[in-house]
Formats: structure tokens, sequence, C-alpha cells
């Protein structure tokens, strides 16, 4: 585990930078992507670094962590609208090169089984970024989902759909599901950026990092990747 401190600015750039030389080093990279607040200034950075001539996505694949059950894409808050959003319509990656999971499926357990698999067709996932929720949540998986789930349909806690109202005009408008790649899945990634910002992060981040391993803080998990890189805002890390 490598941890990096600094300012939000500071890490955005150097989380930024990982991934660009990851793609130097491997054009045709497997990236894995994660939605909410804390990575769009990371992606601005990646937009920016594109535009300067100092990356191309032409080859890279993505598959992101989860999307929300029963949202048209249309929708603002759908991760698919917010990838739209905040990086795929300003860089240079194909759009069949793009995957989430489709949370309107008539099947969704067939969808389920059709996401890891094609995340294993593609040779898997080389960089995974992640965030974490106020619970130790990684993608959409909740404390005390098992260490060995693969990508599935999760119910949402009560927590994690207040903490999300905010995207939302009303609490009643947020899904009480979503599909989610499984902690096994994420755990598979090469290599693995967790990123966290904010003082109301540094107790789980203290508990995901330096705690007992633990299906009740589904993060702790990422204590056992052997090539975890962590950027955190000083706020953040200021329990460790």
């Amino acid at each position: 585990m490598h941890i990096f401190t600094g300012t939000a600015q500071e890490w955005d750039h150097k989380a930024a930078l990982e991934i660009v030389q990851q793609i130097k080093d491997k054009p045709d990279t497997v990236l894995g992507l994660a939605t909410g607040s804390t990575p769009v200034n990371m992606y601005r950075r990646l937009i920016e670094m594109h535009r300067a001539g100092q990356v191309s996505f032409s080859k890279v694949k993505t598959f992101n962590l989860d999307e929300y059950v029963g949202i048209p894409r249309e929708h603002p808050c759908s991760y698919y609208y917010f990838m739209q959003e905040n990086l795929f319509s300003d860089i240079d990656i194909p759009p069949e090169s793009v995957s989430l999971p489709d949370g309107n499926a008539p099947d969704l357990e067939e969808e389920c089984r059709r996401y890891e698999k094609k995340i294993a067709d593609s040779g898997g996932i080389d960089l995974q970024v992640l965030g974490i929720g106020h619970n130790g949540h990684i993608g959409f998986n909740e404390p005390n989902t098992p260490f060995e789930s693969v990508t599935g349909i999760v119910d949402l806690t009560q927590s994690t759909i207040k903490a999300n109202s905010r995207f939302f005009e009303s609490e009643d408008q947020v899904p009480r599901q979503a599909v989610s790649m499984g902690i096994k899945t994420i755990m598979h990634a090469r290599k693995i950026i967790l990123l966290a910002k904010g003082a109301d992060k540094a107790d789980i981040i203290q508990k995901a990092l330096q705690g007992p391993i633990t299906p009740e803080v589904p993060a702790s998990v990422l204590q056992l990747h052997p090539n975890l890189l962590v950027f955190l805002d000083n706020e953040a890390a200021a329990r460790l």
C-alpha cells in the first residue's frame, strides 16, 4: 500500500498522472472507473492532459463500477450520464469501448453475468479507480457484503440513499437498488487507486486502511491488495 497525501488539488493531479502513465505503458489499458463527486476534478485533469496531447484514450476500454436500477440513461443522475458529462464526451475514447452495467435490463441477473463475463473477456481490469462511502462501501458493496461477491444486484442502505440524495430532488427519488461490480471483481484488478477527500471521510479511511479486515467495512479488504495506491487530502488523512 502506498499512501499519498496533500491538498485535493495536488492529489487530483497526481492520480491523473498515474492513469496517464498507465495508458502510456499500455495503450490498450482496461480502466475501471468510479462516479460521485470525489473523482470529478481528477477526470477534469485527464481531459486537460488529453487536450494538451499528453494522452490518447483511443485504444482504452472502460468498465464502470456500478449503475442505478430503474432510471434511464438520459436521467441526469444516471451514472451513464455522469460519465458522459464528466469524462467521455471530452476525450477520444470510442463509444463502443465504454461499458456500464444496464440498470434497465429486462433480466438483471443475466445482465450481471454478462457484465462479469465482459470484464473477464477483456482480459480483466488493469487499473481500478475507487471512492469510498461513509460506511466503507466500495462500488455499491455495502457493509457485510461477502468478499467473494461478483457483479450483482445490491440493495442500498439508508445511509447510502441519504448520502446520494444530494444529487436528486428528494431522497424519495433515489433508487433503492443498483447493479455493482462485486468485491472479488474489484480485487482482481491489477492496480487499484483509492480516492478520498474531506474531514467526513477521515474516520472511515482510518478503519479501512488500519483497522481489522472485515466485511463490516468492505473497503478494509483493500489492505490485502498487492498494488494499492491511496490518494487522500490532508483532511481525509487526519486520523492515520
